[in-house]
């Protein structure tokens, strides 16, 4: 195979983009499109040159992988008749309504030799990319993600919409069994939550404080990590990284970004410098990153970023700090 033959399903607001941006692949081909509003869907087909499926079992025959981008409720539905058809999924979060359901769609994979990745796309914010050169072991983690009401989303939380962004990446930062979980939130304008906040404390003493609303004036997506020696300060909307780093009076920063020294701490018998660094962060389209990966993942045989078995782990911390609200 050396283009990865790919339908869309589902072409709303994040669907259009997905298949749009298909279309910008050496290594892909979108073949067509299928969604049950027929104006959408012919709208999609026109913008990007493709193919209107009329039915889903000729968006499926056609492709060799899809991009699913449905509502939730219908994830576990559609993901399940592309791969008992043998195809390739990329799922947007969360991968579905309810963990039990994810566990299915992993082993009916497994059987049918499929991969999954799933919609996590601040993985590859390049705020991610910037980090991974430095040796991050977070003791604390805050985590700010506000976003302004939009209708569409009103079919899940603000917790599975905006929070299971950060709850992903904090688990893949801290690599470390959760083992309490304090949160609160309200529902303002919809019939479930719309604002959040979730206390995870992990078998490695790490705490993370996570706070998510859909209904905020001004929208926010930051995050500060703290770790012996070290204060990170992302944000994932302006792409912007701060770090700030102590080292020994007699140690140079090592990161192999340019450091400024902001001054000096007298900590006993030896001195040390603060550093401040501004590693550089590419400005690249991380859902168009995100897809790379997936087309690369199945012509190479390369690792799942963001596979089912990881997603699956963010939707059941979003299902306990569900049960934490509203018990």
């Amino acid at each position: 195979m050396e283009k990865v033959k790919v339908s869309v399903i589902g072409v709303g607001h994040l669907g259009s983009i997905h298949a749009r941006l298909w279309t910008k692949h050496e290594n892909a081909e979108l073949v067509g499109v299928r969604d049950i509003i027929p104006e959408r869907a012919t709208a999609s087909a026109e913008e990007n040159n493709c193919k209107v499926f009329d039915d889903l079992e000729s968006a499926i025959e056609a492709a060799d992988a899809v991009t699913i981008a449905v509502p939730t409720s219908i994830h576990f539905e559609i993901a399940k008749a592309c791969i008992e058809r043998g195809k390739h999924c990329l799922i947007e979060k969360p991968i579905t309504e309810t963990y039990d359901d994810a566990m299915k769609l992993i082993d009916l994979a497994k059987r049918h030799n499929v991969q999954i990745q799933v919609g996590h796309v601040e993985r590859f914010n390049p705020v991610i990319s910037a980090i991974k050169k430095y040796n991050i072991k977070p003791l604390f983690i805050e985590a700010h993600r506000l976003g302004q009401f939009k209708p569409r989303a009103r079919d899940v939380s603000v917790i599975h919409d905006l929070m299971i962004h950060d709850i992903d990446i904090i688990l893949w930062l801290v690599k470390s069994k959760i083992i309490s979980v304090h949160a609160n939130g309200v529902n303002v304008l919809t019939d479930t939550t719309d604002i959040a906040n979730a206390r995870l404390t992990f078998e490695n003493g790490a705490v993370a404080n996570i706070t998510a609303s859909r209904i905020s004036a001004n929208p926010m997506r930051k995050m500060r990590i703290f770790q012996r020696d070290t204060y990170f300060s992302l944000d994932f909307q302006k792409l912007s990284v701060d770090v700030f780093k102590i080292y020994p009076d007699d140690e140079k920063p090592d990161s192999g970004t340019p450091a400024t020294m902001l001054g000096s701490l007298e900590t006993g018998l030896k001195n040390k410098n603060i550093f401040f660094e501004k590693p550089h962060v590419e400005e690249i389209n991380a859902i168009l990153e995100e897809q790379k990966a997936f087309a690369d993942t199945i012509l190479t045989n390369s690792p799942i970023q963001v596979g089912a078995f990881e997603a699956s782990e963010a939707l059941r911390v979003a299902e306990i700090i569900m049960y934490q609200i509203y018990n």
